[in-house]
Parts: structure tokens; sequence; C-alpha cells
């Protein structure tokens, strides 16, 4: 009986280690695919010797080739997987490269006691996806005249997955918003695969409304979403200077962007929970379409209304639209009947 459990221990753990290796043979070669420089012949020939070696080590240890062949595959993976992390570990990011237009300047934030000065806040004229007019501005604001904090998601992939980006409204109509994003190469596009394979560096973008709202509401077509935070003056500010910090961490030392652990929805969590540690972890802030329903849940959003009337009401898309033929002020529009902002922020 002994002998029996024996062999069906080594048969378990014979398909365990060739699930870990097919695993790491599928990791390795989409890493191999996008990161490893030069031809793409170059590339597909690495990533075909890569994972015949892969598979010729989940078959052996299926039982499926003798021992020998099995001993000489193991070695050779090994010495190939340690290789392959090895340069894996050479990949860095950096702020020196050609960057597209909208992610070519670095935030930079300077804190005068109550005041804020803000360097490359995006301002860009918006006609269409490519057809643009970049502008880069300073900015000061007073966090004594902080008053509101909004969320907005923007939907681009399906109801799962939103991009959230977090705006700050002060006296007078001053807005101002904040959004983790990719930091696009000249010659990239987004990819949500790249995002796990360190194709991208990450980038804190604080823009006007117009811009950052607007492109993705008017000029992108995505369905955007915009919710008041339940949040009091001493909390807002309190976020709004943790974006700061982070914007200056990352203009002194570059990140990676992962469309998992380091984007746009995470964030907004980390920062957030800088200020209230007891924030719980949830599979919203992987799904980050119902990241809003996670906020409502815990209380963080205008109460007195059920969710699906939030949603509904907070659709911009409509006033958005509106807005570039009347020419009203765009963030008043997009905020007319959203519950909990008062009668001042969307009258003249």
């Amino acid at each position: 009986m002994s002998g029996v459990m024996h062999r069906v221990l080594r048969a378990l753990a014979g398909l365990a280690i060739g699930f870990v290796v097919l695993l790491l043979t599928v990791w390795g070669a989409l890493a191999l695919w996008h990161q490893m420089p030069g031809p793409s012949v170059v590339r597909w020939f690495v990533i075909a010797m890569w994972s015949t070696l892969g598979v010729t080590v989940v078959l052996s240890r299926a039982g499926l080739l003798g021992r020998r062949n099995r001993n000489i595959a193991g070695f050779a993976f090994v010495i190939a997987a340690a290789s392959l992390l090895m340069w894996w570990g050479t990949l860095q990011p950096s702020h020196q490269r050609v960057w597209a237009d909208d992610v070519a300047q670095l935030l930079e934030a300077r804190i005068d006691g109550n005041h804020v000065h803000l360097n490359n806040v995006r301002n860009f004229q918006w006609r269409s996806e490519t057809d643009y007019t970049p502008q880069w501005e300073s900015r000061t604001y007073d966090l004594d005249r902080l008053r509101s904090a909004d969320l907005v998601l923007s939907y681009w992939m399906g109801p799962h997955i939103a991009h959230t980006l977090v705006s700050f409204g002060f006296d007078g109509g001053e807005r101002v918003v904040f959004s983790l994003e990719i930091r696009k190469e000249r010659h990239e596009s987004f990819s949500a695969v790249g995002g796990f394979f360190r194709q991208f560096e990450q980038i804190l973008v604080a823009a006007d409304e117009r811009d950052i709202v607007r492109t993705r509401s008017n000029a992108r077509g995505e369905d955007v979403y915009l919710y008041r935070l339940q949040m009091n003056q001493a909390s807002a500010r309190a976020l709004f200077l943790e974006y700061l910090n982070a914007a200056n961490e990352l203009r002194q030392k570059p990140r990676f962007y992962n469309t998992l652990t380091s984007n746009c929805t995470t964030i907004v969590f980390e920062l957030a929970r800088v200020i209230a540690p007891a924030l719980p972890m949830d599979y919203r802030l992987l799904l980050s379409g119902y990241f809003a329903r996670y906020v409502y849940d815990l209380h963080g959003l205008t109460p007195g209304y059920r969710y699906d009337e939030l949603q509904a009401l907070g659709h911009i898309n409509e006033r958005a639209l509106a807005s570039d033929v009347s020419e009203d002020d765009f963030s008043m529009s997009i905020r007319q009947g959203v519950p909990g902002i008062p009668a001042n922020e969307v009258n003249p």
C-alpha cells in the first residue's frame, strides 16, 4: 500500500512541477515578445526555442519521455529559466525616452504653506483623439479654498474595466484632475497585456477637466461617470497632498506601470489608505469598473440614493457633448443633476 501511495505522490508532484513549468513557459514567451530587442524574426526564434524546451519538460513530467531525456530537458530548462530571469532583472524604468506628446512632461509640485505650485499641468485642446494643440501650464492652488473631490470613472473596455480619476474643486470654480496613466513612447499604443510585462513606465498627470475628462467623453466616446465623494475638507486636503507626494516621488524615481498591481485604481486606494488605514482589500480594486460601487459600500458617495441612481445621474456624456455646442462651462455642465453637488457649482 505504501508503494502505491508513493507512486501516487510522485505522479502528483510531477504534475505540479509540470503545471508550474507550463505557467513559466507562457510567462517567459510573453515577456520575450514584449521586451526582447532586435528583429522580430530573432524574437520569434528565441520564443520558439524557449517554448519547445518548456513543452518538452511538461511532457517529460507527464511520463511521455524517458528518464534520461527528462533529466536533460529539466537541466536545460533550469539554465534557460535562470538566464531569462537574470535578463528580466536588467529591465529598468526610465524617464529618458521619446515620449508621446500627452505624457511628455512630468508633474512637479512645490508646497509653500497653504499654497501649492504645480508645473506641467496639462491643458491640451482636443479636437479628436489624434488632433490636438499641446499646452502645459503652471498653476497655483490655495489649499484653504479646496472644497470638494469627485470620483470619475471612464469605461473604455466593457463594464468591468474603467479608468479612475479624481477631480479636486476649489472656491471660484478652479479644478484639477489627477490620473495615473501609462507613459507611452511616441511609437507605442496601449496594451493591457503589455502592462504586465514592463512595457510602459507610469506617469501621474495633473490636468484641466476640459482636457482629461472631455477627451474621454467627447473625443474618444468612452462612457464617463462622475460621483461626489463624501470627504470633509481635511480629508480632501490630505488626499490632494498625497497625490503631490506621489508625483514628486515618481519624478525622482521612475516606476513601471503594472496592469494589475500599479494602475489608475490601485493608486487611489493606496493614497486613501494612508488617510484611512482600515480600508479593506476588495476584488473591485482589480475589476476597476466596480470601484464606484466599492466606494458606495463604504459610504463614500452621496447618501440617500441607491447606487444605480447615482450611476444613472452621474453619467456625463450627453451633457459633455452638449457643452461643445452651447459653449457652456464644461465643468458646470457635466455636474448638472449629479447628486451631492450644490447649486453654486453648476450655475454661472
